[in-house]
């Protein structure tokens, strides 16, 4: 009989903080970078075409002990169910006995990880004096963008944010987006007072809605794109030098978020080569010809290890294709899984 935990999302809304997360994305592209950690095959299928399918993205990181995967599936129909259209599950096992170490619910841990890896592309490749945030995208990850990108970037002074299809959800956005800030806070207000005062002042600052994207788009110095979209929503020519972009919404095939010249001549990194020319942001410049395999700079751990310099000049231009990596969800779940055996939460069952 082998043990292993279950966890729910409220289970893992009790452990899980955003700069904890952040140090662990950290740690997953750095033992990436030292061949502590690979990736496994991605398996994509589609039930129904456009309207449900299921991905596994799965790896191993010795230097953690623990092996797993991560399976997402999308039903467009649940909604009308009244279930969740997005249902995620994280398996984590131990990778020197093959024994199962816990079941996860999988969606805070995507929305936390993925709002880390926005904010740890800005931290090593934005510049350390900008002021200006433009957040495409008015989603579910919006506010997780939000919150890693300010703990991490101290100088931010206004954020702007843009939704392509509607202005009145960016605006609405924008009036709801800091109660949800202050919830995300919450986990310091008891353990880490000063934190969380020093962080209550910086989400302190104004956000607003664009109705215009050339203009928001030439303002920024850091631009995160967290969307869904197949056809680019930043150009080229709107950008100006300096600019740090953040790509989170490009992990399938066909997706694009911003102009693929913007690939030409900057500076271009990825979380996993592989997965960035096959489904992240550089997969259509890749096909186009804008970049080859051998253009993109390096992948991100090599940048926070010091081994290869993210942003040479303050006129740079730089992209950070975050595809979202199997590693990142299975070091946070491991983490967790350590502190709900200390504060004995969740579940212990058997095979």
């Amino acid at each position: 009989m082998l043990p292993f935990r279950v966890l729910n999302q409220e289970n893992i809304k009790e452990i899980l903080d955003m700069r904890n997360v952040i140090t662990l994305v950290e740690q997953a592209y750095s033992l990436k970078e030292q061949k502590e950690a690979s990736l496994f095959p991605m398996v994509f299928h589609e039930f129904e075409p456009g309207k449900a399918d299921m991905d596994i993205k799965s790896g191993e990181l010795s230097g953690a002990n623990i092996f797993g995967l991560k399976l997402v599936s999308w039903f467009g129909e649940n909604p009308s169910k009244n279930l969740p259209s997005v249902i995620g599950t994280v398996l984590v096992l131990d990778s020197r006995t093959g024994a199962p170490l816990g079941i996860l619910s999988g969606e805070y841990i995507t929305m936390m990880r993925t709002g880390a890896a926005g904010g740890i592309g800005a931290k090593y490749l934005a510049r350390k004096d900008s002021e200006e945030l433009l957040l495409v995208g008015s989603g579910h990850l919006g506010p997780y963008q939000i919150l890693a990108t300010l703990m991490v970037m101290e100088n931010i002074k206004r954020i702007t944010v843009y939704n392509a299809n509607s202005l009145d959800r960016a605006k609405e956005f924008c009036r709801s987006v800091k109660d949800k800030l202050f919830t995300l806070l919450e986990p310091y207000k008891e353990h880490d007072q000063a934190f969380y005062n020093q962080m209550i002042q910086r989400i302190d600052i104004p956000i607003s809605a664009a109705e215009d994207i050339k203009q928001a788009a030439k303002k920024a110095d850091i631009i995160i794109t967290a969307t869904p979209a197949r056809k680019p929503i930043i150009k080229k020519e709107w950008v100006q030098p300096g600019t740090h972009i953040s790509c989170v919404g490009a992990d399938m095939e066909g997706k694009q978020e911003i102009d693929e010249q913007l690939f030409d001549g900057t500076r271009v990194f990825v979380d996993d080569v592989n997965q960035a020319i096959t489904v992240g942001e550089t997969e259509i410049p890749y096909k186009k010809g804008v970049i080859s395999e051998n253009g993109i700079v390096a992948e991100l751990g090599s940048v926070i290890l010091g081994e290869v310099q993210g942003r040479v000049s303050d006129q740079d231009i730089t992209v950070f294709d975050s595809t979202g990596i199997s590693l990142q969800d299975l070091l946070t779940a491991s983490y967790i899984l350590e502190q709900a055996e200390e504060k004995q939460i969740g579940f212990v069952t058997k095979l």
